[in-house]
């Protein structure tokens, strides 16, 4: 037997090295928990909470958004085109409403998703005024939190920080429905100068960069304030703050069965405070296959743009993407990043309504060449994934496709864009959780089958 006395810990540790006890132990893991996949087939389990046809399992009810990407015609399941409809409103028409209109759209349509109905001028002035009032951290928050301990990933920053707003709210336990309201509309409004600060602490301190911190005004939208916080100067063009605001409001809500927001749902669903709900949404659209694909797709449009010589040339670009598939470039993962959805087959609507901005823009950045050969991208990758792979349903662009492309014509930093997605976002799980708070049952349990055979107990002389 071992005596736990021996054991001492170095004086100098580091807690990030993997050491060799700790790759014996994984070892460990990657035997011992591995499942056959025949396991799956054979119980039919729904992997993903998802048939083999990538039908999402239903698990709950809701009225605060809708994706339609199928159509019955004649009794069968037909795919059509992508849409998305926020609370019954077509988000085209939405979008289509306020550009014509002349208005930014971001805040209306999170007054929309919290409260079911699009509101009159009186009413969005008074929202307005709402978040202007919460638009602010605590006294010291940015110092003493947000400028402690900076980090080089900003969605863990930010989730840090709403774990700590947990102690500076006299309520924050309260789950009723007045109390949980105030503290999402606070955090609706507190996220931009959250994601904003973050990044500028990290740019001081990791990059040696200049600390500039400029406070929200009360006059501007969220995507205004966004880019005048961000730039030394505070300075941004009407199109750049539009097109900003669009992304926000296609980013805001889609569907109770994304992965942040079942997450959010999940964790509702026990009753836990809001400050746990959030941070544990946010953790869920850190990932690379959630919020973080738009990174991705930034990164594996540069590795492309250095290994094809002529971006016109259809051939040369449709070896590229046989070589991301057959895992032979860029990471290695057998992906092509920002083509398929798990719902939309034919088109998704965000992607397309995004599209339609990003020609006009990549006119006043000078970047029409880098946007044509997006543009090709898109339209021969479907192609490729069809010929190289089995697939059930079509594939087209999703919003990520585009998204990166935007926010680096906007010069928005790499370390912003899943934050973005986050302030975005944030106005959609605040929905799901008032609405799982209203229908509250039961706490949301999937059955796990356990497949591992029954074992003896053995004394540990003779194991």
């Amino acid at each position: 037997m071992n005596n736990y006395n021996d054991y001492s810990i170095p004086v100098k540790f580091d807690y990030s090295e993997i050491t060799d006890d700790i790759k014996k132990l994984a070892s460990l893991c990657k035997t011992n928990d591995y499942i056959n996949e025949e396991l799956y087939i054979k119980y039919k389990v729904n992997r993903g909470l998802r048939d083999l046809n990538g039908k999402g399992v239903l698990t709950g009810l809701t009225e605060i958004s809708e994706i339609k990407s199928k159509e019955v015609i004649n009794g069968e399941e037909v795919p059509c085109e992508g849409k998305l409809y926020f609370r019954g409103f077509d988000v085209e028409e939405l979008v289509s409403g306020f550009i014509k209109e002349k208005r930014f759209g971001f805040e209306e349509t999170v007054y929309l998703l919290l409260f079911g109905e699009l509101p009159s001028c009186e009413q969005l002035e008074e929202f307005n005024k709402t978040l202007v009032k919460y638009r602010s951290l605590p006294t010291s928050f940015t110092r003493d939190v947000i400028m402690k301990a900076p980090s080089d990933d900003m969605m863990n920053a930010l989730a840090r920080s709403v774990l700590t707003l947990y102690s500076y709210d006299k309520k924050s336990n309260d789950i009723s429905i007045e109390n949980v309201l105030r503290q999402c509309l606070q955090l609706i409004a507190m996220f931009p100068i959250l994601s904003v600060y973050g990044y500028n602490t990290y740019n001081h301190y990791y990059n040696g960069k200049s600390l500039i911190i400029h406070p929200p005004k009360p006059e501007l939208s969220t995507a205004e304030n966004i880019l005048a916080m961000l730039r030394p100067d505070g300075k941004y063009t009407d199109i750049e703050a539009r097109i900003l605001d669009v992304a926000l409001v296609l980013h805001a809500e889609h569907g109770g069965g994304n992965n942040s927001t079942f997450t959010t749902h999940v964790v509702s669903s026990s009753g836990t405070d809001t400050y746990s709900v959030v941070a544990a949404a946010l953790g869920s659209l850190k990932g690379p296959k959630h919020g973080g694909a738009n990174i991705k797709v930034v990164q594996m449009f540069e590795d492309m743009k250095k290994n094809i010589k002529d971006w016109k040339d259809e051939e040369e670009i449709c070896e590229y993407l046989t070589a991301l598939l057959e895992k032979r470039a860029f990471d290695k993962a057998g992906l092509i990043y920002g083509m398929g959805h798990a719902v939309y087959s034919i088109s998704d609507p965000r992607a397309k309504i995004f599209a339609s901005f990003v020609e006009k823009l990549s006119q006043e950045k000078g970047r029409t060449e880098e946007y044509g050969l997006y543009s090709m991208v898109e339209r021969l990758a479907p192609k490729v994934i069809a010929e190289k792979r089995k697939i059930y349903k079509g594939v087209s662009a999703n919003i990520d496709f585009y998204s990166g492309f935007v926010y680096s014509m906007l010069d928005l930093p790499l370390e912003l864009y899943t934050p973005i997605f986050a302030i975005s976002r944030i106005a959609g799980w605040s929905a799901h959780r008032i609405e799982e708070l209203i229908n509250a049952g039961k706490i949301i349990r999937p059955a796990y089958m356990n497949v591992a055979p029954r074992r003896e107990y053995k004394n540990i002389e003779s194991r």
